[in-house]
């Protein structure tokens, strides 16, 4: 390398981080709101067990209580139920909240603020605490005026510390209305309602964007507001989420709980300000997607839709003087957020989206011409419709285009090079969801070897976020995710320090650098076939699988039954002359053929009967666990993918937009040669990509600061690799900090144990312009030099 070479610029905003409203990531998260369903609102549609009394159970101290969730004159239009209680004899009696995870966290001295929204037709006391059993860590009084709803507010220093407290509140005789019971800890983020340890977290990693609010979150739902139809199932809709908390509508969140938006559009804005990182809001175009096929095509409707935005704009970037810009300054921040970035779309995955993405692209350009455009390429990492996606961009003259990802380790490590071919001319790179399938030091170390190749391409890519961020313990809706926590305890995984390492040393060049060394071989697609089917009835014929030199190793028209096949799950039988799969339930197989099989093409007649999908074509098979299959008609019969699954693993390598019907004959083909994958329905081809796999001994990328220079070195293998490194003509001092991530590829952390992969950061003597340097077997290698 020549470390004296200009190099290429790092893009200045290339690590951020991507937010989602997903696994608790905000209540019972990130928003440091303590009590669960604070304001009643909880609904079987939000999720079946869900209840308005969800969290509370009754609590009578002398006095009998009769609670009930009600809608009879509500606080307000948006905040429609709240409680009543009915309070007959001596004493007291009300509701005790459970919190989530184990409870109420309190800390010793720590100070917590309590408010509420009561009515009573009699003035009369409550009384709240917060116990721990029969001990109370916590208690204030508030006195109910007599007459219609009011807060009312009161804080106390907690006595002791838990992660198990309940909150209680107690009312005395008659009836009293409550709605929005709140406690919070004095102490959040900079003071803006963000729980402190994730917050921290969050922002050790020095991110330089802050994408919000999804995901599926930002993109599936109905589209009318809550005001006009009571919709529960509402797509997410920015105006809706500001202003006070007690007028914000909650929802339905699409990951199967309730949303309560306390962390809404102004909450984002200000915790990206916080954090020192560019806001970059996604929004909706009018197209669902995430297994729901929606379109908004009503013209009027759309017309609003587009009208949200460029008010999206002016809340953020407007002068007080605006509409919107007058309404985020009566929030409290007169100033501009300063907004650079917006998100049109998330992994759009049909036809509409060509239709309603210019309306929306083409008002904000005319308006706002300074606002960087990011539009998607939808689900997958390549294939047809991703390709068709970049082609429209194009078009479009967007400025990004959003790619997501969650692979394999397997492909992370065989993908190093990926942008290295991408046109320099066209839109950016946004890669705003990627993650292997896993949280052990494995994954870490593969998305580490794939960060080396961001960096080094960091001219064509000028954004990348990990996803998701956040994942409460207690309530997991996807995995892998970066940092895990409980009610009072947080810890990164390993991906989140291989981040924080990247993130934290971007560095303002890269420095051209090579590596020699010999890779692994690679290795054919190879394995058996199989046949299946997701919560569908399916009926498979006239299976032939040939050789690429004509030989044919398998054909069966099924006459002589289906002895050739080895079933798993499902209900499989031959009638009428085909082999049936009747029971609708999930991942039904039914496999044939040698794993040592390779370069072949499967051919075969496929019908569905009944169900929700369609077929599953298996290829490449080596166990249950480590297989590709062409899913067509997945995902509720909305699109179709080549899914590769290593150790249980899957994800989508390539997607398009092809269904299937039900009761009809498809002929359905697939050819594998070498790694290279083919497929066709009834004649037309619908796939045509290569499974890469290529490894490398050492993954690496070079940055400058200043004098600073920065080695930055993956070893992926078992075994230690020793390097030459020539750093050309330039002098360094003999002294160098190391930072090193090492372990088992197995190793993962948790509550129990949050450090067990963690970073060990050493002064290291020995060095100079050319030096040899032992990389551990499994580890993420830094080594910053000073030049003299």
């Amino acid at each position: 390398m020549d470390t004296r070479a200009k190099g290429t610029k790092v893009s200045p905003n290339l690590y951020g981080v991507f937010y989602e409203d997903i696994n608790h990531a905000a209540d019972g998260g990130l928003y440091a709101e303590l009590v669960q369903n604070r304001s009643f609102e909880f609904n079987s549609v939000d999720e079946p067990s869900y209840t308005g009394l969800t969290a509370w159970s009754e609590t009578e101290r002398g006095a009998t209580v009769t609670p009930a969730v009600t809608g009879e004159d509500p606080l307000n239009t948006n905040n429609r139920n709240y409680l009543r209680l009915d309070v007959t004899g001596e004493g007291t009696a009300g509701v005790s909240n459970a919190g989530f995870n184990r409870g109420l966290p309190l800390a010793g001295g720590e100070r917590y603020d309590f408010s509420v929204w009561a009515r009573r037709a009699e003035a009369g006391p409550l009384t709240i605490t917060v116990e721990d059993g029969t001990t109370v860590l916590g208690k204030v009084t508030v006195r109910v005026k007599a007459g219609g709803w009011a807060k009312y507010r009161a804080s106390f220093t907690a006595s002791g510390t838990t992660d198990a407290g309940r909150l209680v509140v107690q009312a005395p005789a008659g009836r009293t209305d409550l709605d929005m019971v709140s406690l919070f800890p004095r102490d959040t983020f900079k003071g803006h309602g963000m729980r402190t340890d994730l917050a921290e977290l969050i922002a050790d990693l020095k991110p330089r964007f802050l994408r919000f609010p999804g995901g599926c979150v930002t993109n599936v739902g109905t589209y009318d507001p809550y005001a006009e139809t009571g919709d529960r199932r509402r797509i997410y809709q920015w105006k809706e989420t500001i202003g006070p908390v007690e007028e914000r509508p909650t929802n339905f969140n699409f990951w199967g709980y309730n949303q309560s938006y306390g962390i809404g559009y102004y909450e984002y804005f200000q915790f990206a300000e916080d954090l020192g990182a560019e806001a970059l809001p996604v929004l909706s175009v009018g197209v669902n997607g995430c297994g729901e096929n929606r379109p908004l095509t009503d013209e009027a409707k759309l017309a609003r839709w587009v009208q949200d935005t460029l008010d999206l704009i002016e809340f953020a970037n407007g002068p007080v003087t605006s509409t919107w810009g007058k309404k985020r300054a009566a929030l409290g921040h007169p100033k501009p957020f300063g907004l650079e970035y917006i998100g049109l779309g998330n992994e759009e995955i049909y036809p509409e989206f060509f239709t309603n993405y210019p309306k929306f692209a083409d008002a904000i350009r005319a308006k706002y011409p300074d606002i960087k455009i990011i539009s998607n390429s939808g689900q997958t990492s390549q294939g047809a419709w991703f390709d068709r996606m970049w082609q429209f961009a194009r078009d479009q003259k967007a400025d990004l285009v959003d790619e997501h990802y969650y692979n394999n380790p397997d492909w992370f490590l065989a993908n190093n090079h990926r942008y290295d071919t991408y046109d320099r001319q066209g839109p950016k790179v946004f890669v705003g969801e990627y993650a292997s399938r896993g949280n052990t030091f494995y994954n870490a170390l593969s998305e580490a070897s794939y960060m080396t190749g961001l960096e080094r391409n960091s001219d064509v890519v000028e954004l990348a976020s990990y996803a998701p961020l956040l994942a409460n313990v207690d309530y997991v809706d996807w995995t892998p995710d970066l940092i895990w926590f409980d009610n009072d305890q947080a810890y990164g995984s390993p991906s989140y320090h291989v981040q924080r390492l990247f993130s934290t040393n971007v560095g303002e060049r890269v420095v051209p650098s090579t590596f020699e060394g010999e890779t692994r071989p690679v290795e054919d697609i190879k394995g058996a076939i199989g046949l299946g089917a997701w919560n569908t009835a399916v009926r498979y014929d006239d299976v032939k699988v040939t050789a690429a030199d004509g030989t044919v190793l398998l054909s069966d028209d099924f006459s002589a039954g289906a002895g050739a096949w080895t079933p798993g799950l499902g209900t499989w039988a031959v009638q009428d002359g085909a082999y049936a799969q009747t029971a609708q339930v999930e991942d039904a197989r039914s496999t044939a053929g040698s794993a040592d099989w390779s370069n072949y093409t499967i051919e075969l007649t496929a019908r569905k009967t009944a169900g929700a999908e369609g077929f599953l074509v298996m290829f490449g098979v080596r166990d249950t666990g480590n297989f590709y299959w062409w899913n067509v008609g997945g995902w509720n019969n909305t699109q179709s993918a080549i899914e590769k699954a290593v150790n249980g693993g899957k994800s989508s390598i390539a997607t398009s937009s092809t269904t299937v019907e039900t009761g009809r004959d498809h002929r359905l083909k697939v050819q594998v040669s070498g790694r290279r994958i083919t497929t066709w329905l009834d004649g037309q081809q619908v796939n045509d990509f290569v499974d890469s796999s290529r490894v490398e001994p050492l993954y690496q990328v070079v940055s400058r600061d200043g004098r600073s220079v920065t080695l930055k070195v993956v070893n992926a293998q078992d075994t230690a690799v020793r390097s030459s490194v020539d750093l050309g003509s330039a002098r360094f001092r003999p002294s160098a900090t190391v930072t090193s991530l090492t372990g088992a590829p197995s190793d993962t952390n948790s509550i129990a144990d949050p450090d067990r992969v963690a970073p060990v950061r050493r002064q290291v003597s020995g060095f100079s312009s050319v030096f040899t340097y032992d990389f551990p077997a499994h580890s993420v290698t830094f080594i910053e030099l000073t030049e003299r």
